[in-house]
């Protein structure tokens, strides 16, 4: 595999892709604070060598929590506790027409949105929710670690009926104290209630990654890809 930044699109990303052809893209969107480099060490260890991995750096904004300091962020988070106006509807919208744009050049590159996953770590999980279950064409899965719903009382409602098609992975800390197990186990419960392909799966730990956990992912993402037919996207 080689190493790279993306060019033609807004946002910069690390992009990790095959020496030869590649059968399937994994868009990977960091937490709050991060960057793309975030989760480039795990790619080893997934068995992925066919898979071309992108791992956006988010825009930096001001942030309302952390004393309006400007930071890597994919929105504002204004408070911490649940509130109407926690997240920044903006930001959010704004955000997901750049990871949209990363969608859609991989389409362009030859990959079929049924191979393409959409993958997010706490904040960049909200986001990959988001963005995920809006696709009128469905992607091959979502996979989303210490993750919550984000723009909550509007989700059910803009979801793309075809999105249900799309299986949706959750996993979580038990311990996370940054973004509460339950709030996790809340957004696992709204997509099943509404019909979705979801699993479960959480350890023992806080708002981090483990080794279980990533032989877990790995299992996960090669049954995924394994059964989804490798058609050639139009360019």
């Amino acid at each position: 595999m080689t190493t790279e930044t993306s060019p033609n699109v807004t946002l910069d990303c690390i992009e990790i892709a095959p020496q030869g052809p590649v059968s399937g893209s994994i868009i990977w969107l960091h937490g709050l604070g991060a960057s793309g480099h975030d989760f480039t060490p795990v790619v080893p260890h997934l068995g992925l060598p066919n898979v071309r991995f992108v791992f956006p750096h988010a825009p930096n904004l001001p942030v309302t929590i952390n004393g309006g300091l400007v930071m890597p962020a994919w929105y504002d988070l204004r408070s911490i506790g649940p509130s109407p106006d926690r997240e920044s509807e903006g930001d959010i919208r704004d955000s997901a027409v750049l990871i949209q744009e990363l969608i859609d050049r991989e389409v362009t590159r030859g990959v079929s949105p049924n191979r393409i996953v959409l993958a997010g770590f706490s904040q960049g999980a909200g986001m990959a929710l988001h963005c995920g279950l809006r696709q009128e064409q469905p992607l091959a899965g979502l996979m989303i670690l210490s993750g919550y719903l984000v723009l909550a009382e509007k989700a059910p409602e803009e979801w793309a009926e075809s999105s249900r098609s799309t299986p949706v992975y959750f996993s979580h800390g038990t311990r996370d104290g940054v973004v509460r197990h339950q709030r996790g186990r809340d957004a696992f419960d709204v997509l099943k209630s509404h019909g979705y392909e979801v699993s479960w799966s959480d350890y023992p730990m806080m708002h981090e990654v483990c080794a279980e956990q990533v032989r877990d992912i790995s299992e996960w993402l090669q049954g995924l890809f394994s059964s989804q037919p490798n058609e050639r996207a139009n360019s």
